[in-house]
């Protein structure tokens, strides 16, 4: 403790600076605690997702009418909402129609200054400045704490508003202080897994989240194939391009990733030319950017990449007898004499017989031109820029779990048994279960990506993938992942996925709290907070199980599971007052947003209020802080007795 003292004693140097220390640190610690926002399965829908962001999952809003519910329109407090939201595009729209644009700038900075103060308030002085925008930061500040009985400085406030227009800054400075408001609205972000896949926009979301100030990330399984992917996995690559082709959305491989699927194209076209592969058409019911004849174009890719997928993981699953995937071993169940394949003893019939390039003595072989194509996709995939960025990223604020505030954040399950025991998994030969298995999961995921590629790592490489689709993978939930059975069988029984023990357990409020035991968390006020199950709310079913203590928030962000769920997603938020949980309606678009000021319509299904309020004393970065001031404490005291002499 002398040596750290030392150490510390380096920043404080005197009791003076230490005891204000105290001081600052004792009166945060009194202060409402942040605002969470939690989100889940975003899948790629890029447009929605920042939407919820720009709006603060309602909270930018809620202020607004708060402060002029009674002092402007409904269409004004959406039209200063979607300034907020979006403010160099409702600029531009509203120097069209304003012929006295000062007079309109006057009056919105004031109203922004408002919400400003109003979003700000439960914040430290200096938490707010930190986050203000270079450049404004002294002007913002300034004009946050005027007081409004303050008359010796009402001039000088007015004509800090005047200089500003003056000066043509206005639109600098409505930006600006709009970003503002909307990190102030939500002080954390949880994403509680699967960024990627079926919609357009995932590496749009990842420059975001980047830029975002404070926000951690629950890997999901969608997220461990892109970086399964990254790190080589020959497997990961051909799922992910193959759902890429599927649901219309090459363009993230090309355009977000700079990944060349050209040579793929050219070998599917020629090898699949007199195919149609009716049953590969890319599934996207909206207007498409591709024409009837790239849309079978892409069906032949989505045929071709399937095929090398299915003879990749073969292998893999023969190398790793382990992973306990025998009954994916389907090519060379297949009788083409008779049109059918061999699945648990009994002959399915195919829908299509067609398969060229799969040689039944050894169909599990690549051919010379798909080895040369897989080649070069790896090599595309581990050199993409801003792949690896964004594949850097995910391992720099992403985990298999959380533990919160004593909330258990994570995107799959925790692989069970039917009598509610923790199921024991083989990862590299340790049999784990339950938190111990997550934790040594993600070490190997690190291994994968940062390891050296020799062949003592590959193991760690090859894992990406059952993490991906393994029957006791805690990412993935399934006993199976009936691909083979979706594309080329009519059966309907034979291509269900049965779901983990854990998802029918998880109504059990005390199976819910042996989990939050054993991931170390506070039993009495924690919850589990789930997500990549879509909760069929058209249905009945509900989001909250187990009393409360389970939170399922994957409702159907992506345009792909609507039909299923009937909704367009949740979003959860964790403030002083308690929880909130919210079901969204679908979001039309950004054009709307900013038009006709459209916002996601939320409608509240949970509400659970705490007696005393959170402060930030009741938080993990309140215990930190306590620490602190404790390691502080104890500074002094040095001082005050001699042990430490002070520096002047």
């Amino acid at each position: 403790m002398d040596k750290y003292l030392n150490l510390l004693s380096k920043n404080y140097k005197n009791i003076q600076e230490v005891s204000e220390e105290i001081i600052n640190l004792q009166a945060i610690l009194n202060l409402p605690k942040g605002t969470e926002l939690f989100l889940s399965d975003i899948h790629g829908e890029y447009e929605a997702f920042i939407h919820i962001l720009n709006n603060g999952s309602g909270i930018i809003k809620s202020k607004i009418e708060d402060i002029y519910e009674k002092r402007l329109t409904g269409q004004e407090r959406k039209d200063l909402a979607t300034l907020i939201y979006y403010p160099e595009e409702k600029l531009n729209l509203i120097k069209k129609k304003n012929e006295d644009i000062n007079e309109w700038y006057k009056i919105t900075l004031y109203k922004l200054i408002e919400v400003t103060k109003a979003v700000s308030s439960k914040y430290t002085r200096s938490k707010v400045r930190k986050a203000m925008p270079k450049g404004f930061d002294y002007i913002i500040d300034e004009l946050l704490h005027l007081q409004g009985d303050d008359k010796n400085k009402e001039q000088y406030y007015h004509q800090i508003i005047e200089s500003i227009i003056d000066l043509n800054r206005a639109d600098e400075f409505i930006i600006a202080i709009s970003e503002l408001i909307k990190k102030m609205a939500i002080d954390h972000l949880h994403i509680v897994g699967d960024i990627y896949d079926r919609g357009p926009g995932a590496p749009i979301i990842m420059d975001r989240l980047i830029n975002f100030h404070s926000l951690d990330i629950e890997w999901g399984n969608h997220d461990i194939l892109w970086m399964g992917a990254a790190s080589g996995n020959e497997a990961c690559i051909a799922n992910v391009v193959r759902i890429c082709s599927r649901y219309d959305n090459l363009s993230t491989l090309e355009d977000g990733y700079g990944i060349n699927i050209r040579p793929l194209s050219i070998f599917a076209t020629e090898t699949y030319k007199d195919d149609d592969c009716k049953k590969f058409m890319p599934r996207n019911k909206e207007v498409s950017k591709y024409s009837n004849t790239d849309k079978i174009i892409l069906a032949k890719i989505q045929k071709a990449i399937s095929i090398i997928q299915f003879k990749i993981e073969g292998n893999l699953i023969k190398k790793h007898p382990e992973y306990e995937m025998k009954d994916r071993l389907l090519l060379d169940k297949i009788d083409l004499e008779n049109g059918t394949v061999r699945i648990n003893g009994k002959d399915y019939e195919l829908n299509d017989k067609n398969f060229p390039t799969i040689n039944l003595k050894n169909p599990y072989k690549l051919t010379k031109e798909e080895e040369e194509i897989v080649e070069r996709l790896k090599t595309s995939f581990m050199q993409s820029e801003k792949l690896n960025k964004h594949v850097n990223f995910l391992y720099a604020k992403g985990h298999m779990y959380e533990n919160f505030n004593s909330n258990i954040l994570f995107h799959g399950c925790i692989p069970m048994k039917e009598n509610g025991d923790f199921d024991e998994v083989e990862i590299l030969g340790r049999k784990l279960k339950g938190k111990e298995l997550l934790n040594y999961i993600e070490k190997v995921a690190h291994v994968a990506y940062f390891g050296e590629k020799i062949p003592e790592n590959q193991d760690a490489i090859d894992l990406m993938w059952y993490l991906w689709c393994g029957p006791k993978s805690p990412l993935f939930g399934k006993d199976k992942a009936a691909t083979f059975e979706r594309y080329f069988l009519e059966d309907k029984e034979i291509k269900k996925e049965n779901k983990n023990p854990y998802y029918n357990l998880i109504n059990n409020e005390e199976i819910c709290n042996k989990i939050l035991e054993n991931f170390e968390s506070n039993i009495e006020e924690g919850h589990i907070i789930n997500g990549h199950m879509p909760v069929k709310a058209k249905d009945g079913e509900s989001p909250i199980k187990a009393n409360g203590k389970m939170i399922v928030i994957d409702g159907g962000f992506a345009k792909a599971y609507q039909e299923t769920t009937g909704i367009a997603g949740y979003t959860l938020t964790y403030n002083s007052h308690g929880l909130v949980l919210a079901m969204n309606e679908p979001f039309e678009s950004k054009c709307k947003a900013i038009e006709e000021g459209q916002d996601i319509r939320m409608q509240t299904i949970l509400k659970e209020n705490i007696i005393n309020r959170k402060r930030v004393a009741d938080t993990d970065i309140g215990k930190k802080l306590q620490e602190e001031i404790d390691d502080l404490k104890k500074l002094l005291s040095a001082y005050r007795d001699g042990s430490l002499k002070e520096k002047m």
